[in-house]
């Protein structure tokens, strides 16, 4: 399994997961440029971009055809190496994946809001800190199974927050539209989604969810990420989903 994690998080996202189902599967957890132990890069901060790198990623270990896992904009990079090079991918484990919203002037201007509320990491502003905690206590990461990891995060708020502003403004860029990319992945989909996301809401992305051919989704409880959140409910629902999977 190979984990993509959302934008300003790391791998360590996936500790829990593979040390709860290590037993079973290898996992291979990837930091994104400037985030985790990855050091800067030039480049975009964009879905584009994390495709490419991980795409790059895929040919460079020589890997078997893998489960690929993606949350948030680490979602949107697996679709766009799933529907690229189907040879690598045997399934996709989407966790509220960026990409799956329609593009229109009301998604534009939200993506530009919460890319300011980013900006106050890179002027400074001495009370962002504490707004990107009530950021993640109140909307990312609500659950309390998520508190050890959340912590952590937050922990980096200063660090990470021009690199989230610059995803947030990608978002806002007509190719940040990955429901046609939807259509051409052809390996098997879970959906897993974390229902009481309230930034990125599932009922903006339920249309595009659809458009995958071979398609399971399941509502699970937790703001962004099912998986740190609702650990059981996930594992129980990740399993049952891979006995499905062909050969």
């Amino acid at each position: 399994m190979v984990c993509a994690h959302a934008i300003g998080h790391d791998g360590r996202d996936f500790d829990g997961l593979a040390e709860r189902l290590g037993h079973a599967f290898e996992f291979i957890m990837l930091d994104w440029p400037g985030q985790g132990d990855s050091p800067n890069a030039d480049g975009a901060v964009s879905t584009q971009r994390y495709g490419e790198i991980l795409i790059g990623l895929l040919q460079a270990l020589h890997l078997p055809r893998v489960i690929l896992l993606g949350n948030s904009i680490g979602g949107g990079a697996s679709i766009i190496a799933a529907a690229q090079h189907p040879q690598l991918v045997r399934g996709v484990v989407l966790c509220n994946t960026a990409g799956l919203a329609r593009s229109s002037i009301i998604t534009r201007l939200f993506c530009r809001s919460k890319a300011k509320f980013f900006e106050q990491a890179e002027r400074g502003v001495a009370s962002f800190p504490e707004q990107f905690r009530r950021y993640y206590e109140n909307l990312v990461l609500p659950l309390p199974a998520a508190r050890s990891r959340r912590e952590q995060i937050i922990a980096t708020a200063t660090k990470v927050g021009p690199i989230v502003r610059q995803a947030w403004l990608s978002f806002a860029q007509p190719q940040a539209n990955l429901r046609p990319l939807a259509a051409l992945v052809k390996s098997p989909v879970l959906i897993a989604w974390a229902k009481q996301d309230k930034v990125n809401r599932w009922a903006f992305s339920k249309a595009g969810a659809q458009l995958f051919p071979a398609r399971t989704i399941e509502m699970l409880p937790g703001g962004h990420s099912a998986f740190l959140e609702a650990p059981e409910e996930f594992d129980r629902t990740f399993l049952r989903w891979v006995q499905t999977l062909p050969g």
